[in-house]
């Protein structure tokens, strides 16, 4: 409940604070003497528009506080909660206007949105009235109202839930069929790759084998070559010719001649010599013969070994590999294509899934929708008893609920719902901030408080001249129903009707007073006295008589 309003340097005002408590409070005065200066402060430090008109002329900014009671577990704390702020059993709603007409908005005193001040704001207060903004009009709530007057929380719950259940399958259910998806449009790249890298048959580290046994080839070749030509050096280069072998021998066989003919200087030695040397030629012959034989080039191995080298290196820049990940690179693909069975398999399974999670939802949707249509009837019901005594009894209202397409269904369930009002026989219903005047409107919501009452988080109501228009039994009405809706939640009411005010626990008197240099505004809190006087006041007009007096008693012992 609204316990504490404070106003600094608002147009008239530039002190002001007011105390509240549970009940019906009712605020009068002449008109002019600044009502709607209290509703317009109070609506700024809900959120409404900052306006630089609203700061006083001599003030230099416009500072307007409203506290708020609240009781443990309210919404307004899970709210502020959320943000890092600390509510405890007291909410201040704080708005500051400057000159230039920035503002700034503050609870419980720390720093924040002027839209999270008027999301709160909405969770403790309401304001109802011609020229508010009504939140009983608003479709948005209306459905909430419908579901707190007649309808099974557990089924809410239950609606909400199944929905984020169907909605986390269906999520589910989309990613299986894009990876399924992504997976066929590479169907047949993969089919083709692992065909030609099925048959390339890469293997860990084979192309390091093949670059050593290509090099060990290439080595052979070239000694092969240098001992070839060093025996071709021993052996005639043509027929005719006589190789070192043969020219060593016929040497041989000359001087063996002369050693065995002459007596002269012994040539033993160097016969010796050329016969040791003859066989040294002969042996180096035989070796370096069977070294070309060993150190002979295979070109046929070498050439499969480049092939080999080749095809795997191409396979790698085509994939754009190095060709040691060739294998892995198998393997991958591989299981790529395994995954294309799976991923059927797991999109069925997904599918199957949400269409279970689909039709748990759409049933409990549709009790949720009955329990909806059945509690629309009691509503409308209930409402239409309040409408003859607000001289409203040509009035029909109706609470429409509409199945929405699937497309809209929500954690709310699969239905919205409307309240529609038809002011004459025979016009169809429509929305109610469309059809009713604004006295109508104004006593169509309260018939709906009246109806309501106690089902809303909102601790305190609002109405501004919900009287307007009417007098006598009606007001009478009027009053009576304010009564009983404070009984459940703390009211306040603007009014010009002495059987409402007549009705109060608190009764404050708005008035003007001109001074030398401005106007002021001020808020006196009546005694019974007073109170009597300033319905009879209300009842007389200016000129208070006994007889309006005698009526005030009346009206105020009645109530």
């Amino acid at each position: 409940m609204l316990i504490a309003l404070s106003i600094r340097d608002v147009i008239l005002i530039d002190r002001l604070d007011i105390g509240f408590e549970p009940g019906l409070t009712v605020f009068t005065g002449e008109t002019g003497a600044g009502k709607s200066i209290l509703l317009d402060s109070l609506g700024l430090a809900l959120g409404d528009r900052a306006d630089a008109g609203l700061v006083r002329a001599e003030a230099k900014q416009a500072v307007v506080t409203a506290s708020f009671a609240v009781a443990a577990g309210h919404p307004a704390q899970a709210l502020l909660a959320d943000q890092g702020i600390d509510a405890g059993d007291e909410i201040l709603l704080r708005r500051i206007v400057t000159r230039d007409g920035k503002s700034r908005a503050l609870v419980n005193d720390q720093p924040v949105s002027v839209a999270l001040l008027r999301r709160a704001a909405d969770l403790l207060i309401e304001i109802q009235g011609q020229h508010a903004q009504i939140g009983l009009t608003d479709p948005a709530t209306q459905r909430d109202m419908l579901d707190e007057f007649g309808v099974d929380p557990a089924l809410r719950e239950t609606v909400a839930s199944l929905f984020a259940s169907w909605r986390a399958a269906e999520a589910a259910r989309a990613d299986a069929e894009a990876a399924l998806e992504s997976a066929r449009r590479d169907e047949d790249f993969l089919r083709h790759a692992v065909e030609e890298l099925s048959a390339l048959a890469p293997r860990a580290g084979e192309d390091e084998e093949l670059a050593a046994a290509r090099q060990h080839l290439q080595g052979a070749e070239r000694r092969a070559e240098a001992i070839g030509s060093a025996l071709a050096e021993l052996t005639p280069r043509e027929r005719r010719s006589a190789g070192p072998a043969a020219t060593l021998r016929a040497a041989a066989r000359a001087l063996a001649r002369i050693a065995e003919a002459d007596q002269g200087p012994s040539i033993g030695p160097a016969l010796a010599a050329i016969e040791r040397a003859e066989e040294a030629l002969a042996e180096a012959e035989t070796l370096l013969s069977r070294a070309v034989s060993e150190a002979e080039a295979d070109p046929r191995g070498l050439e499969a070994i480049e092939e080999r080298l080749f095809a795997l290196r191409g396979m790698a820049r085509k994939h754009a590999v190095p060709v040691v990940e060739l294998p892995a690179l198998l393997e991958t693909f591989a299981a790529r294509l395994a995954t294309l069975d799976a991923g059927t398999e797991e999109l069925a399974r997904a599918e199957a899934a949400s269409r279970a999670a689909r039709t748990a939802y759409r049933e409990a949707a549709a009790a949720l929708s009955e329990a909806r249509s059945t509690a629309a009837e009691r509503l409308a019901a209930a409402v239409a008893r309040e409408l003859a005594p607000l001289k409203l009894d040509r009035a029909r209202f109706v609470v429409s609920r509409t199945d929405l397409p699937e497309a809209q269904w929500n954690a709310r369930g699969a239905d919205t719902v409307r309240f529609l009002v038809a002011t004459n026989p025979g016009s169809a219903p429509g929305a109610l901030d469309k059809v009713a005047s604004g006295g109508e409107l104004s006593r169509l919501l309260l018939a709906l408080n009246v109806v309501l009452a106690g089902e809303s988080p909102v601790g305190a109501l609002i109405f501004d001249e919900v009287d307007s228009g009417i007098g006598g039994a009606t007001a009478a009405a009027v009053g009576e129903r304010l009564a009983r809706i404070a009984r459940e939640t703390q009211v306040l009411v603007v009014t010009h009707s002495p059987q409402v005010a007549a009705r109060a626990d608190v009764h404050f008197q708005v008035s003007k007073a001109s001074g030398r240099d401005r106007a002021r505004t001020t808020v006196t809190r009546l005694d019974t006295t007073a109170r009597q006087e300033e319905i009879a006041r209300m009842l007389a007009g200016e000129t208070i008589t006994d007889a309006a007096r005698d009526a005030a008693r009346s009206l105020m012992a009645g109530s």
